[in-house]
């Protein structure tokens, strides 16, 4: 993830340029600081995962169940598991033959493979699961899948809740595709602890809080690495500044 340390690097950096070639380096790092942030910023919006949160939030807001939810990752890979346990079913996902995945499975399988600790396991408040034939955008599984009768707004308007994390997947890359939404009412700085602080990434999918350029529930490919952007973007900033 890029931030504030970043900026803090590059303006050190740009302090001790400008004392051996003046202004213009000074300004040469703080566009590319600028530039990368933005970048960054831009990516992480693209991904529908964190956009199903947003409207789960602002659902809550409007409907006075209590304030905003904790977007915890480690909940969130934890979800994306939870959609890949289905293996492309989509027939078990509701109706008479509907199937959820063994409780057994959050510590023995889902928690592992995201990196989670399973001590920091919190229970599970509420669920809400859907899956069709085409993939929509985030806005449209909300209201049509997720919250298509009054179980799910039972659920989202639960004060219960205090943390949630959401997953959007396709199954192998193509058809169906799967949105899920886990609530917990653990707490957000000790529940669901990721090992190194950073969920493991698997594809296909996305999943809420993870700063992973994924523009659609299928995406296979994450943030490009930042050093060819800083190159880049330095390359780019030369030229404005005609250096």
């Amino acid at each position: 993830m890029v931030g504030p340390g970043f900026c803090l690097l590059a303006l050190r950096v740009a302090m001790s340029l400008n004392s051996l070639g003046g202004v213009k380096s000074s300004a040469r790092f703080s566009s590319l600081c600028a530039y990368i942030l933005g970048y960054v910023h831009d990516k992480v919006t693209n991904n529908p995962a964190d956009q199903l949160v947003a409207l789960v939030n602002d659902n809550r807001t409007a409907h006075n169940a209590s304030s905003g939810l904790y977007d915890n990752p480690g909940l969130a890979c934890i979800a994306l598991q939870y959609i890949k346990a289905y293996q492309g079913s989509c027939g078990e996902v509701g109706g008479p033959n509907a199937k959820k995945p063994a409780e057994s499975e959050f510590a023995e399988t889902f928690a592992p493979n995201c990196g989670v600790l399973a001590s920091s396991l919190s229970p599970i408040t509420g669920r809400l699961l859907g899956c069709q034939s085409k993939y929509v955008q985030p806005k449209v599984a909300f209201s049509e899948i997720l919250m298509k009768d009054s179980k799910g707004l039972e659920i989202l308007q639960s004060k219960n809740h205090s943390e949630v994390g959401a997953a959007a997947s396709s199954s192998d890359g193509g058809s169906p595709y799967f949105w899920c939404v886990l609530f917990s009412s653990g707490k957000g700085n000790s529940s669901f602890s990721l090992e190194g602080g950073v969920a493991k990434i698997s594809r296909p999918g996305c999943f809420s809080g993870a700063n992973d350029d994924c523009s659609g529930a299928g995406a296979s490919s994450r943030i490009p690495r930042l050093w060819p952007i800083a190159a880049g973007a330095l390359i780019a900033v030369d030229v404005i500044f005609g250096l």
